[in-house]
């Protein structure tokens, strides 16, 4: 996500909270640029999760797997 994106959502935040608030165009914007920061939080996360290792108390490394809900 791009700094622009985040600072434009800053600013539609902003607005919503004055007593003009937003329109339904600004609403459906901001409604777009937040799924667009979920997703690229998701993804960073995920990726950091994927790059990380236990270290056992013997010293040996494993990669963190995946757990699957059930």
């Amino acid at each position: 996500m791009q700094q622009q994106q985040i600072e434009r959502i800053n600013e539609l935040a902003r607005k919503s909270r004055t007593p003009e608030g937003l329109t339904e165009a600004e609403k459906a914007e901001q409604a777009e640029l937040r799924r667009a920061y979920v997703q690229a939080v998701r993804g960073s996360l995920v990726s950091q999760l994927e790059n990380t290792t236990i270290v056992e108390p013997d010293g040996t490394r494993r990669p963190l797997r995946r757990h699957t809900r059930g």
